[in-house]
């Protein structure tokens, strides 16, 4: 987990892929945070992609470090609704206080569950990761 922790946050931003009905949905992300050992996401209730992973929660992630390596990420989003989460989180990235607390009624916090996930690059095998 650490390792794809590390990775992820290395790079500028990454992408989470939905489904809404037939239709993938594809959107950057820049939280990704490790809280009582599980990795979490953020995002707002009123935001479309929270109504995607509602409705099914199996995500993909994919980040790219611009250095020619990838992650790709599959999971299962649960939603922690706990006040101590969000504001975990809202403390990794101060500059989301702008726009969400943890006590809005907004902010949501997802960890991930059931993590397959691979470090990719076109020179080296890919290291394979599940927990």
């Amino acid at each position: 987990m650490e390792e794809i922790l590390k990775f992820v946050k290395s790079c500028p931003c990454y992408f989470i892929a939905t489904c809404e009905g037939d239709q993938p949905r594809v959107r950057p992300f820049g939280t990704f945070h490790e809280f009582e050992g599980k990795l979490y996401v953020q995002t707002g209730h009123v935001k479309p992609v929270a109504l995607q992973i509602a409705a099914n929660p199996k995500v993909e992630i994919s980040a790219f470090d611009g250095q020619g390596k990838w992650c790709r990420i599959t999971a299962v989003l649960v939603e922690d609704p706990r006040i101590e989460a969000k504001k975990a989180m809202l403390d990794a990235y101060p500059e989301l206080r702008a726009m969400y607390n943890e006590n809005d009624g907004n902010t949501a916090v997802y960890y991930l569950t059931q993590v397959k996930a691979s470090i990719c690059s076109f020179v080296a095998p890919a290291k394979t990761f599940e927990f």
